[in-house]
């Protein structure tokens, strides 16, 4: 009873205690025991032909010294000449080029020790690995019959580790295996029934040893399989393991590997099952096509009876495994951990495991038994606990924990390091962490401290301690927020303190947005040969350096040019079968990534059915087989099968009929006397295959005519004939040889007999000496050397026709309405008609209108005896006569009648004109309508101001008498648009109006607005006059950056563009360009070399016509190619040639001026005639000068000057003439401006006076000059 208390506050006590110490990693500056840190594994096989390395590293302050013991006992290395410790170290290198290394075969174990404690090492086995070959032996040959079950052993040499297995031929190719031929387990080749075919003399037992990467063979086996009797099926037996049971122990976490393999004929399959349980779905795999059952990680629940059956068509039977598990030792909650107290404190060292059996523990102290350690009042041992109480300085030791069974031990070293630090923070100070939102973040703030520091994070201003939703404070020190978002990205501060200090230390983090992908890839089907692109836009954090990454099957893209990867797109051209596959974009950050996948099917064309059969031959049919081609990841919608028929129509190919793509089969109908070929088109969505290899042919026997020619007609091309016609048969229709046709006929009446006669393959016959129009019975039969086609139907014909012999009768016309009129007769008798009846015509013509072209004639087809004769003029008088017509032509025409039409409403005014506009007043003056449709009774004038927004005034109305031809509108508004509206009237009513449109604008000097000229409507093209335009003056002039339009305007319109368009161009789309107020626009966008028609247009009121100037024809001079040398050009070397020409008479001129030492005499004539670029020179240095004093010496208004310096007449109305004194200058053949300017006409005779024998002008030598150029 008190035993147990007393295992119970033990108990208590490890509990509570257990939350006063944490294992803490000591930093290496500060005292500490060894910790082994590195050693080599406890089985260890090394290998013969290397130096031997046996390790051991380990840490501690001071740092430790190394002993080694070698099968229990002190192994001196410095006694042994082969032996080297690394410094610093305990690593042990054995050089074997001296020794034998089974010399070194051994349990070794490492010991580290310092003045704090000492560690040891687990006991290492040193082994060397061995592959001895395989003892020479004859093998007999196996001769076995067949059908019987056969072992090949292959019992390989020991090694270490033992062999991989595996058979193989002398062409080390790997022996086939299926469910009849397997290897077990211990390498053995098991057959559970031998055929013919295993028979050969290589089966070859090869053994891997995978340390020393060798491989040994043993001698080959020969199998020879006798067939002499056949042997008889049987049951199964298992071959391995035999009898009903047997058992297998396996140790916990290991792999169980067991098998069944049975014999039988025909060949057994095999299953498992567990007799006690379910197997463990997920760590259970059956290998060996189900022979051999594997459970990996094996676990206590993994004991039990496990079944396998064999089976076949004969039998089943059962064996059971009995499977136990052991366990070597093994942790629980993991190996003990060190613990760094400080003075005063207590702390628990716990070495729990287990194990199957259970294992024993044993502690030691610095490597010797606890029990033989000297006494420590503060530590106390209780089974697998140490409890350290009110530990102090000086108590630093290292605890072995030793965990033993009869299938292994666990050994940890475990030190207590008794200390007194203020903290510290070991994490990286300033420290930036990087997440995405909305994932998990963890800021580490590793501390070390004795007593052990306590942790508190602040962030920012240090306002709070940052413990609480969205924090979490771990034991470890780190602050983990679950769900990170942008807002708690920031400087974050942890403190570590204990009774001996504070440490601070700071971090800091950042929150970036995640990595999308906005737009996935998308499946696509694409054809051979063709492109596609799989697009893949992504969003991501813009501080994040993106990378992407595209695979095809989740393997890298194939090194392809065709490939062609951009920054947010994969493009593969030239598509091609092997590109088919799944295509995953991958967009990497240093964070984070996202993917996405697509599939790509490429498609093509099926290719062409093979192997065309044909079966089931009969006289009118044949079955038609063939294999279908690669669909090409299309499927097959439909088999096209046509045929070619030798005997007819060698070389063309006709349909036959269709089937179904899921076909492969079809049954086709045949004609008599063809020589068939066949062939199958295959068709997909993409389209239709190539043609298959043809058929052989197949010879169908003849027959007689199924059918007989369609199409029978009779018509006659004379009066007196009859022409039976018929669709002949075509050759596949004849059914044989010799076709030819059968023609009969009779009149239609009662007792009339069928006359008959046989003709050649034709299609027609002409049957003369008939009456005009008789109708006739007609049949046509086909015949060939077989026999007749069946009975012909019966058609109905009709002779040659004649032309009618009378006219309608009783023919009269009903006036409807000015523009209508109807037309009746009497119809004329059949008889008369003498052919089929077509119609009547109707011709009619106005009085005065006697031109042929002027008489107009109405069809009226089938029966009528009235009709209507529509757009007639009103107010005339018209004729018409009626004619019957039938297939041969016109019959007479009845005689000539006549009718009246009444009044009509009469077309609009010819012109409407504006004149003597005055300041409040103006004249229009018009023209009577080119059609009156009656007596002119009298006209309708309206007319509305229109003001400067287009919006129209109060309409005023005037009536006008019939014999009146202009008007005065007095007290008009000044400076007023006006619209006018002028109809005239008949008793029929007003016809449609005229319009105008008129500006009273007062010109300078004379108070005169311009004078507009009417326009028509637009909806009566036929009575244009001259528009009102209030554009003048529309010039350009072309330079290298475009050309400038010009113009005047004085119109109310602020709506002002220039429209152009390419001369003779089909477009009839006019460009535009926006004036902005201006009387001048520069068109940029005109290209060299063309020409272009230019208008200026003005955008009036919704309902007024546009105001356009007249058309100006601009031309874009062609740039010469830069590239011809211009030194070798005629045009140049002319060009310079009067250059220099010029400037000699120039020098010439200045002299001869210089010696006169006067002015020039016709001054006048220059400056009324001269280039405006060319000024007058000084008299005394012959230099130029401007005359600015004398407004006659400036350029003529509205004149341009040439390139060439000559004086041509500007498109405009404007002459020189006008602005002249004089009238009667006139232009010589070259250009240039020739008369006297002083108001009197002088002629070149005239010129020889005084003034002709001084020195020529410059500038009429200048003139000349270019005038020649």
């Amino acid at each position: 009873m008190m035993e147990g208390r007393r295992r119970m506050d033990a108990a208590l006590l490890v509990l509570f205690l257990g939350h006063l110490a944490t294992a803490l990693e000591v930093p290496l500056d500060l005292p500490q025991p060894p910790t082994i840190t590195h050693q080599s594994p406890k089985d260890y096989i090394i290998d013969p032909r290397e130096n031997i390395v046996i390790h051991c590293e380990a840490k501690g302050k001071p740092h430790p010294s190394f002993s080694w013991t070698r099968d229990g006992t002190h192994f001196d290395i410095d006694e042994d000449p082969n032996v080297n410790m690394r410094p610093h170290s305990g690593t042990l290198e054995v050089d074997i080029s001296r020794e034998r290394v089974d010399q070194y075969e051994g349990v070794y174990q490492c010991t580290a020790r310092n003045k704090h404690g000492t560690a040891v090492s687990n006991n290492i086995v040193v082994r060397q690995s061995r592959s001895p070959l395989w003892s020479k032996e004859r093998i007999k040959p196996i001769i076995v019959q067949e059908g019987v079950s056969l072992v090949l052993e292959c019992r390989p040499p020991a090694g270490l580790p033992p062999p991989i297995i595996f058979w193989m031929d002398n062409n080390f190719q790997k022996l086939p295996q299926n469910r009849r031929v397997s290897q077990s387990l211990n390498g053995d080749l098991y057959f559970s029934n031998v055929h013919r075919e295993d028979s050969r003399d290589d089966y070859i037992c090869y053994a891997r040893f995978p340390h020393t990467q060798t491989i040994q063979q043993k001698q080959p086996i020969t199998v020879r399989v006798l067939n002499q009797a056949p042997v008889d099926e049987r049951k199964p037996t298992f071959l391995i393991p035999s009898g009903p049971s047997s058992s297998k122990m396996v140790l916990r976490g290991q792999v169980l590997e067991i098998e069944c393999i049975a014999e039988g004929l025909p060949t057994p399959d095999i299953s498992w099952s567990k007799v006690s349980g379910d197997l463990p779905a997920r760590r259970t795999f059956f290998l060996n096509y189900n022979k051999t059952l594997r459970i990996i990680n094996v676990s206590e629940s993994d004991a039990g009876d496990y079944r396998c059956m064999a089976k076949n068509q004969i039998d089943s039977v059962h064996h059971t495994i009995h499977v136990t598990v052991k366990a070597a030792p093994y942790w629980i909650g993991g190996a003990p951990r060190n613990l760094v107290l400080a003075p005063g404190e207590n702390g628990v060292l716990t070495c729990r495991a287990s194990g199957t059996p259970k294992p024993s523990i044993r502690w030691f102290m610095n490597g010797i038994l606890i029990e033989n350690s000297p006494g420590d009042l503060s530590r106390k041992v209780e089974d697998d606990t140490i409890i350290f109480t009110d530990v102090q300085i000086g108590s630093s030791a290292v605890y072995q924990c030793n965990i033993s069974n009869d299938y292994g031990y666990l050994l940890s070293n475990a030190f207590i390091n008794v200390l007194s630090e203020p903290p510290r923070v070991l994490t990286v100070a300033n420290k930036v962490y990087q997440v995405i939102k909305n994932h998990q973040a963890l800021m580490d703030c590793s501390s070390f401290g004795s007593p052990i520091p306590k942790i508190t994070w602040f962030k920012d201003s240090r306002s709070s301690t940052l413990d609480g939703d969205p924090f979490i404070l771990h034991d470890n020190g780190t602050l983990e927020i679950r769900v990170a978002q942008t807002q708690n990205s920031g400087k974050y501060t942890c403190v570590a303190r204990n009774i001996l200090g504070i440490y601070e230390n700071h971090v800091y983090l950042e929150v970036k947005e995640p990595t999308r992908i906005l737009k996935q890839p998308e499946y696509k089907v694409v054809q051979r040969g063709r492109s596609v692109v799989f697009e893949c836009k992504v969003k991501h954090d813009t501080t994040l350096i993106p990378t992407m990454t595209w695979l095809k099957d989740d393997g890298e893209l194939p090194d392809d040019e065709r490939l062609i990867v951009d920054s947010d797109s994969l493009t593969i051209t030239d598509v091609t079968e092997n590109d088919a596959g799944v295509y995953t974009c991958i967009m990497n950050t240093t964070l984070d990534q996202d993917s996405a996948s697509a599939e790509l099917t490429v498609v093509e064309r099926p290719d062409p059915p093979t192997d065309l059969e044909l079966t089931d031959q009969k006289k009118r049919s044949v079955q038609l087989t063939w294999i279908p081609g690669d669909e090409h990841n299309s499927p097959i919608q439909k088999f096209l099968i046509k045929y070619q028929d030798s005997l007819h129509h060698r070389g063309h190919w006709h349909n036959l009929t269709e089937v179904p793509g899921t076909k492969t089969t079809a049954h086709l109908k045949l004609s008599p006397y063809v020589h068939y070929t066949f062939r199958v088109l295959a068709l997909n969505e993409v389209g239709l295959s190539e043609p298959s290899s043809p058929s052989r042919m197949y010879k169908t026997d003849p027959a007689a005519p199924d059918e007989n020619p369609t199409g029978v007609q009779g018509f006659g091309t004379d009066h007196n004939n009859l022409v039976i016609s018929w669709k002949p048969l075509s050759g596949l229709q004849s059914n044989g040889p010799g076709l030819h046709y059968k023609v009969m006929w009779r009149q239609q009446r009662p007792g009339s007999d069928w006359t008959q006669v046989t003709v050649a393959n034709n299609s027609k016959f002409v049957v003369s000496g008939t009456p005009t129009f008789v109708p006739y019975e007609l049949k046509v039969q086909a015949i060939n050397d077989h026999g007749h086609g069946p009975e012909p139907a019966t058609s109905l014909g009709y002779s040659g026709e004649d032309l009618p012999q009378t006219a309608p009768e009783n023919v009269q016309a009903v006036v409807i309405n000015s523009t209508l009129a109807e037309v009746h007769w009497d119809p004329v008798s059949p008889h008369s008609v003498r052919g089929h009846l077509r119609g009547y015509k109707v011709s009619y013509w106005r009085k005065h209108s006697d031109h042929k072209h002027n008489h107009e004639t109405l069809i009226f087809s089938g029966n009528h005896t009235h009709g209507m004769l529509p757009g007639l003029h009103p107010f005339s008088l018209y004729y018409f006569h009626v004619q019957v017509f039938n297939g041969k032509g016109d019959g007479p025409p009845s005689p000539t009648q006549h009718f009246r039409t009444p009044e009509g409403v009469p077309g609009p005014p010819t012109s409407l004109v504006v004149t003597n506009t005055n300041l409040d007043s103006l004249t229009l003056e018009w023209s009577p309508p080119h059609e009156h449709n009656g007596h002119i009774t009298g006209y309708t004038l309206r007319f509305q101001p229109v003001n400067n927004s287009n919006e129209l005034g109060t309409t005023e109305e005037l009536a006008l008498a019939a014999n009146e031809t202009s008007v005065t509108l007095p007290n008009l508004k000044y400076s007023t648009r006006y619209k006018f509206y002028l109809n005239a009237k008949t008793i029929a009513g007003p016809g449609p109006a005229i319009t105008q449109e008129a500006v009273t604008i007062v010109e300078e000097g004379n108070l005169q607005t311009s004078h507009p000229i009417a326009r028509s409507p637009p909806r009566h093209p036929t009575h244009k006059v001259g528009p009102v335009s209030p554009f003048a003056n529309l010039s350009s002039s072309v330079g290298e950056d475009g050309a400038l339009i010009s113009w005047e305007y004085w119109g109310p319109e602020k709506n002002v563009y220039v429209e152009y368009i390419v001369d003779n161009s089909e477009s009839e789309e006019w460009q535009k360009e926006l004036v902005n107020g201006s009387q001048n626009v520069k068109l940029k966008d005109l290209k060299v070399g063309l020409s272009y028609r230019v208008r200026v247009v003005a955008n009036g009121h919704h309902d007024q016509p546009l105001h356009f100037s007249k058309e100006l024809l601009v031309t874009v001079p062609a740039v010469a190619s830069r590239q011809v040398d211009i030194a070798t050009q005629g045009w140049f070397i002319g060009l310079m040639c009067a250059i220099a020409l010029l400037i000699l008479i120039l020098l010439i001129i200045c002299f001869i001026q210089r010696n006169k030492g006067g002015k020039y005499p016709v001054k006048e004539k220059e400056d009324a005639h001269t280039d405006p670029e060319f000024q007058p020179m000084k008299d005394d240095d012959c230099t130029f000068v401007e005359y600015s004093d004398n407004e006659d010496h400036k350029p003529l208004k509205g004149s341009r000057t040439p390139s060439n310096g000559t004086v041509k007449r500007d498109d405009s109305d404007d002459s020189l003439v006008d602005y002249g004194e004089g009238g009667d200058g006139q232009f010589n053949e070259d250009g240039s401006f020739i008369g006297q300017y002083s108001g009197k006409s002088a002629s070149r005779d005239t010129a020889e006076g005084h003034e002709s024998s001084e020195a020529p002008s410059p500038i009429n030598a200048m003139n000349s000059l270019n005038s020649f150029v």
